[in-house]
């Protein structure tokens, strides 16, 4: 039997809120359920113990100890592995986490790819040219959707994509037949999420809908402004939970009846496939990569960027156009089929061997 190929994947473990975290997660158990591959992780975020640990509360000096630690980690395992699976996001994370790991592998001659996975791709390599240099020496690029792989030859740098996982058998899917004004909505209040937007177009359906109530999973810098935004614009009903964990999420799709999002900058958010596999119907920005996994009026609604009155005119419909939901949320649960772990695993496995291989 052939020797196992030796894999290790870097990135961002699930004390970072965000799809990269979550995706890694579900990607390394699926890997590891692959035979012929040996599996490992290193967080770019590892938990510090004692002393450490205590450093890592302070600000500035937390992502200076938690940088020595990651680097010195990888520089003691990476002469183990045969291929460096590197999770990448843009600009500052770049720097902090993908680049050190790039030259880490390359320093050890070991294969390594970047899994990235920021839909800010093009602002990040046009403003920083050292990363295109930088990427244009690994030995592929894999994001997870075709719209960065467009972004990336713009800038002379090819790459293949293979897309995000969803396992429906974790979600708890629900026929909504008519849904009801009860909305959720999980990004991150970070500016380019463009949460005024979404809460602009719920206050359009509060006013036909008085008890119209929305549910906002996850946390952000913008975390204040938004609850002065709700205030100023005298919305009811609206809940800030902070972060919320995988468990808790899946209720929190399945409990709600319309799932909003509003960003002006995405890649393939897995928010959409989490709601494919909820039968949660939603209306999303046409932004960045979600056209590419969103077929508008088949598998889910869409509207222009940052067109709050669009939003509230498709959310309205899915309320009270009799089937719309229900023919939406079917049509998206049989697109998940795609996105299953064992598929997207063989994809990776495949990849592998022919990065060592040949």
């Amino acid at each position: 039997m052939p020797k196992p190929l030796r894999i290790l994947l870097v990135g961002p473990s699930l004390r970072i809120t965000g799809g990269q975290a979550v995706q890694l997660d579900r990607l390394l158990k699926a890997l590891r359920a692959q035979p012929e591959l040996e599996v490992e992780f290193q967080a770019v975020n590892p938990a510090l113990p004692g002393l450490l640990g205590w450093l890592q509360r302070i600000k500035y000096v937390r992502t200076l100890v938690t940088e020595m630690v990651y680097v010195a980690s990888l520089m003691a395992r990476v002469w183990h592995y045969d291929v460096l699976h590197i999770f990448s996001a843009g600009t500052t994370s770049f720097v902090i986490s993908t680049a050190p790991a790039i030259r880490i592998a390359k320093l050890f001659c070991k294969k390594c790819l970047v899994n990235y996975r920021d839909g800010r791709a093009e602002e990040h390599l046009r403003d920083w040219p050292s990363a295109v240099r930088l990427l244009g020496k690994v030995d592929r690029i894999v994001p997870p959707s075709g719209y960065l792989v467009q972004v990336f030859a713009k800038f002379g740098l090819r790459a293949q994509f293979i897309s995000n996982i969803i396992d429906t058998s974790t979600f708890l899917f629900r026929e909504r037949e008519r849904p009801g004004p009860r909305f959720f909505s999980n990004r991150g209040m970070e500016e380019l999420y463009n949460i005024p937007c979404t809460l602009k177009a719920f206050a359009l359906v509060q006013r036909k809908y008085p008890e119209a109530s929305l549910v906002l999973a996850h946390d952000g810098p913008l975390r204040p402004r938004m609850e002065a935004l709700v205030r100023e614009m005298n919305l009811r009903n609206v809940q800030f939970l902070g972060f919320v964990d995988q468990a808790r999420m899946r209720q929190l799709y399945s409990e709600a009846e319309i799932y909003l999002m509003s960003p002006n900058i995405d890649n393939m958010p897995g928010s959409i496939l989490e709601c494919y596999a909820s039968g949660l119907p939603f209306v999303s920005t046409a932004a960045g990569g979600v056209p590419f996994i969103v077929d508008h009026g088949r598998t889910g609604l869409l509207v222009p960027l940052d067109d709050h009155e669009a939003m509230a005119r498709e959310a309205l419909r899915l309320i009270e156009e009799p089937g719309l939901a229900l023919a939406l949320t079917r049509a998206g649960l049989a697109a998940c089929e795609g996105y299953s772990a064992p598929e997207i695993a063989q994809k990776w496995a495949e990849l592998y061997r022919e990065l060592v291989v040949g």
